[in-house]
């Protein structure tokens, strides 16, 4: 069934913190159904529990090459079909080329690049039926330049974004717009974790290695989560921008 009103279906994966909760957040604020998709189920109960409109919550690990079609199935028995597909699960890894394991590439990979595979593959034949849809894969900015220390994560953001390149141009008349938005340094969990090793690498305080991060980004802060969603937002809402790779990095990749 669907269900009545002007808001749009929407999945969110990564939803239970940092950019897929602020992303959560952004679309609910505009009238649309959420579901919320993570690990935790109380870290994404935590989320629904401050959004305005539906919810609904899907404990999953996208890696699960099972897990695309669980999620989407759940939602079409209570929604309908998905119409917005924000891809926001992600991590990363630091480590030199030659220390790099296989298993560190693997996961990467797995989580960075195939999942949003799997989870585009499915949301595209009830987008093009309907002759509308919106994709939106949270990638980073290495996904555009080559960084030190992060091979395995950078090249899993190169290829994200080739395949957000591939479906929008794919998909361009159907109706249905495919874009990544690609952050610098967030002040997120994540990035919380990398400024934690940078401090255990290094020596350094842990608000030594914040500013480090900071200092990394021509504005000279981490960039909030809600500007990254904001950037969401826009790629929903204009049926014109497709294909993009659309920057939040206060600066450090001008293209």
């Amino acid at each position: 069934m669907t269900v009545p009103g002007s808001g749009r279906t929407c999945l969110v994966t990564g939803a239970s913190r940092g950019i897929g909760a602020a992303v959560a957040a952004a679309l609910a604020g505009e009238g649309h159904r959420v579901a919320l998709l993570g690990r935790d189920a109380a870290a994404l109960e935590q989320v629904a529990a401050t959004l305005p409109g539906p919810t609904l919550t899907v404990v999953a690990d996208v890696t699960d090459p099972g897990a695309a079609d669980a999620a989407f199935g759940r939602i079409e028995r209570s929604w309908g079909p998905v119409e917005v597909l924000v891809s926001s699960a992600g991590a990363g890894v630091a480590a030199p080329l030659a220390e790099t394991s296989d298993s560190d590439w693997a996961r990467m990979l797995d989580l960075n690049l195939t999942a949003p595979f799997r989870l585009i593959r499915r949301a595209v034949p009830s987008m093009t039926e309907r002759g509308w849809g919106r994709i939106v894969v949270i990638a980073s900015v290495v996904a555009k330049r080559g960084e030190a220390q992060v091979a395995a994560y950078t090249a899993s953001k190169h290829g994200v974004l080739g395949l957000v390149r591939a479906a929008a141009a794919e998909l361009a008349r159907a109706g249905v717009t495919v874009n990544a938005v690609c952050p610098g340094y967030v002040d997120t969990p994540m990035t919380e974790a990398t400024i934690a090793s940078i401090a255990a690498r290094s020596g350094r305080s842990s608000d030594d290695a914040r500013a480090t991060l900071a200092r990394r980004q021509p504005i000279g802060r981490l960039i909030d989560p809600a500007e990254v969603a904001e950037a969401v937002r826009f790629c929903v809402a204009n049926a014109a921008v497709t294909g993009q790779g659309i920057n939040v990095d206060g600066g450090s990749v001008q293209s």
